[in-house]
């Protein structure tokens, strides 16, 4: 997206235009709001709220999705999901079953990732700030690839693997200094971005990696931000900047394996057109088809953000001086990106009968002690109990892995539905737990 989408718009979509684009999701006049063929109100009952609802099904589709593009393109393809979005390990089960790597950003990622059971030669380490421990553990795991983000972490990276009697393959990630177009705090491809190494000192990098112990260069990568919108222009003036620097080092007799093309390919969470696998297939074809090097790709939100929905009850309706709010069990310390990116997320009512009551503008908060727990303002809601049951649309991206327990709240449970069945695969944090770990020490007495 071009810009923040404002809590305040009108002309929202409805609940039904919603659930259109949500295949997984269907409403009934009897069970409500139902994900597969479990209704989510049964769900909210048995797990209780605030919980995190995942469907297989729409992951698996969304997958599938996505690999058939790249192969329909012509292109010999891998994908890695880029975990940063959703660490859950039975969605990483379930992505690895279709097929797909790892993109992760440290240990703790990458041990989940094995864990789950995705194998070290489908796993990316990208990030910029990698510790020394961190590379220890990635060359010891004998992972696919590590991509670099500067010289001085590639000088790191040939020191620790000559220590070790290993050889270390790695990608290097290049700025290309392009404009995604997306909002600022997601933007990663531009030149005053901490991201990768300035494409302008890439090919010299390149070169002198090729001559350290311990490195084996493979290849280039890039990304150039998160939920990009704006069709394929960036993508392709990104990608066509890889594709000369590729030819400029085959030149120079130097070996370039793969490329990696990164992720960032947004979804339409309100109405806003958002780009498909295919035109992304189309780009990477385009640009660097003629090299005819494998490709790597590495999605997040695209295949786990509509997989998933947050759970929430109704604490109390509020009348206020100007406005009904409509106050939740979840908040900002559950799903933090309408505080942090004024982002749009779809409110549906659980409820079959309230999805068809009449509606009137709500302010939709949560309860903690800041004014900027707004999940939503002047949305069309219909007038809510203490009890209902409501889901905040595609929050299987950044949703989870970016809670906290502000307020000393405890994290929210995570389900899994597959089918006609569910499981929970992260049990809801105790008040208990939230003590864990912490010391008194003696001299403040008992």
């Amino acid at each position: 997206m071009a810009a923040p989408l404002a809590l305040t718009d009108t002309a929202d979509p409805s609940f039904a235009e919603l659930l259109a684009l949500r295949p997984h999701l269907t409403l009934h006049a009897m069970d409500g709001l139902v994900m597969e063929d479990v209704p989510l109100a049964r769900i909210a009952a048995e797990v209780g709220t605030p919980v995190w609802v995942y469907s297989a099904g729409a992951l698996r589709r969304r997958a599938r999705a996505l690999k058939a593009a790249l192969t329909d393109a012509g292109l010999t393809a891998t994908i890695h999901f880029a975990m940063k979005c959703n660490d859950n390990l039975s969605v990483l089960r379930v992505l690895a079953a279709e097929g797909l790597g790892a993109d992760v950003v440290s240990e703790g990622e990458l041990r989940i990732s094995r864990a789950a059971g995705i194998p070290a030669s489908g796993i990316v380490f990208s990030g910029v700030g990698k510790t020394a421990d961190e590379i220890r553990h990635a060359l010891a795991e004998d992972i696919f690839q590590i991509n670099a983000e500067s010289v001085e972490e590639i000088e790191v990276i040939s020191a620790i693997a000559s220590a070790m009697g290993r050889t270390a393959r790695v990608a290097i990630r290049v700025n290309p200094d392009v404009d995604a177009k997306t909002h600022a705090k997601i933007t990663t491809g531009k030149s005053e971005n901490k991201f990768g190494v300035a494409i302008g000192d890439a090919m010299e990098i390149y070169a002198r990696m090729a001559t350290m112990p311990g490195i084996e260069p493979i290849g280039i990568a890039t990304h150039i931000g998160s939920q990009i919108t704006a069709g394929m222009s960036a993508y392709r003036a990104a990608y066509a900047r890889l594709a000369e620097m590729v030819k400029a080092l085959r030149l120079q007799g130097l070996p370039v394996q793969r490329v990696d093309c990164g992720g960032g390919l947004g979804i339409p969470y309100r109405d806003e057109p958002a780009p498909s696998p295919e035109a992304l297939a189309g780009a990477i074809r385009a640009t660097l088809g003629e090299l005819g090097l494998p490709v790597m790709m590495e999605p997040g939100r695209w295949i786990a953000g509509p997989a998933g929905v947050l759970l929430a009850s109704v604490v109390l309706q509020k009348q206020g001086a100007a406005h009904r709010f409509v106050v939740v069990d979840a908040a900002m310390n559950d799903l933090v990106r309408p505080a942090m990116y004024e982002a749009w997320h779809g409110i549906v009512p659980v409820s079959g009968a309230r999805a068809v009551a009449p509606l009137s503008p709500a302010e939709v908060v949560g309860p903690v002690c800041e004014s900027g727990d707004t999940f939503a303002r002047g949305r069309l809601l219909p007038m809510l109990e203490t009890g209902d049951a409501v889901a905040f649309l595609d929050a299987g991206a950044y949703g989870a892995v970016m809670s906290s327990t502000y307020n000393a709240r405890p994290l929210a449970a995570e389900v899994l539905v597959d089918g006609a069945r569910f499981a929970v695969v992260r049990q809801r944090q105790t008040h208990d737990a939230l003590l864990h770990g912490q010391h008194v020490p003696a001299w403040l007495g008992t």
